[in-house]
């Protein structure tokens, strides 16, 4: 067994809350970006959720009677 396997490993990515006095510019920049990617992709999902949701409500729509 490795001793270095023991240690808690560094978090991929953007870790929400975390101190940003130690980034330098260009890791702020890099950062922004990956938010910026993460929201289009959440924003992407939720939009096909809802369209999926439409979808299926207008399949089970009652006949007006």
């Amino acid at each position: 067994m490795d001793w270095d396997d023991l240690k808690p490993k560094a978090p991929k990515g953007v870790v929400l809350g975390e101190d940003l006095r130690s980034l330098s510019v260009a890791e702020l920049d890099a950062r922004i970006a990956a938010l910026q990617a993460e929201i289009g992709r959440v924003q992407a999902e939720r939009d096909a959720k809802k369209a999926h949701e439409a979808a299926a409500a207008a399949l089970f729509k009652r006949p007006d009677a």
